[in-house]
């Protein structure tokens, strides 16, 4: 998935890039409104993200353009104006979550996970896969069991996407990395191992094994349930 950062303070726009690409993002860059507004035009992205003071065209004129004529992307507004108007205004031209500064990165993805979901629903179960007791859905970025919803990221679904299409293979962590972080942006093996981890403790319970390690390899779903 896309997502349109625009800010006019590099430092800030570049730690914004750093915080999503390794959860699987692409990250469009602006500096200005006038520069968000082209790379929207051109590139149509699935969430944006915009600061509100910016030199030229602000964050409110970027919005109200956008909503003038696709009033379903997702728009989050990523400021230091905290004041109860500005929120106000800001939800009265359409965006969909208002973000203070200074905020956490896992609030970040969370909170744009949340705009996508809402955004993003399916209907059916057209395009989701069954991994044992979990049936994932990657375009609300979620699994699901019995009694429990789990949120996840663009990465973590593209890992179990590729193990559910190799079910009962072991996949090396060099094809994880290739296909599933890309050429683009090569992380070391332990980077990998992090992911899984982390994976792990969102979608197994104690004493259940979805995603087996097979030391010295790599990682497989054997494709039981």
């Amino acid at each position: 998935m896309t997502i349109l950062l625009a800010d006019d303070d590099p430092v800030t726009l570049e730690s914004l890039a750093a915080c999503l690409q390794p959860e699987g993002f692409h990250t469009l860059l602006a500096r200005d409104g006038e520069e968000a507004l082209a790379l929207w035009q051109k590139h149509k992205p699935d969430l944006l993200c915009l600061d509100i003071m910016m030199p030229g065209m602000d964050g409110y004129e970027v919005c109200r353009r956008v909503r003038a004529t696709d009033a379903g992307v997702p728009i989050l507004f990523l400021s230091a104006k905290s004041e109860e108007i500005d929120v106000v205004v800001g939800l009265r031209l359409g965006a969909d979550d208002f973000v203070r500064k200074p905020f956490g990165k896992h609030e970040l993805i969370a909170r744009i996970g949340s705009a996508l979901r809402r955004t993003q629903v399916v209907k059916s179960p057209a395009g989701s896969f069954q991994l044992g007791p979990l049936r994932v859905f990657p375009a609300e970025l979620r699994a699901q069991r019995e009694d429990m919803s789990t949120d996840l990221t663009p990465r973590e679904v593209a890992i179990l996407k590729l193990l559910h299409e190799r079910s009962g293979q072991v996949l090396s962590r060099d094809t994880l990395l290739d296909v599933c972080w890309g050429l683009e942006y090569m992380p070391e093996s332990r980077t990998l191992d992090q992911h899984i981890a982390k994976l792990r403790k969102k979608i197994e319970r104690e004493s259940e094994e979805i995603i087996e390690t097979v030391r010295g390899v790599g990682y497989r779903w054997r494709g039981q349930g």
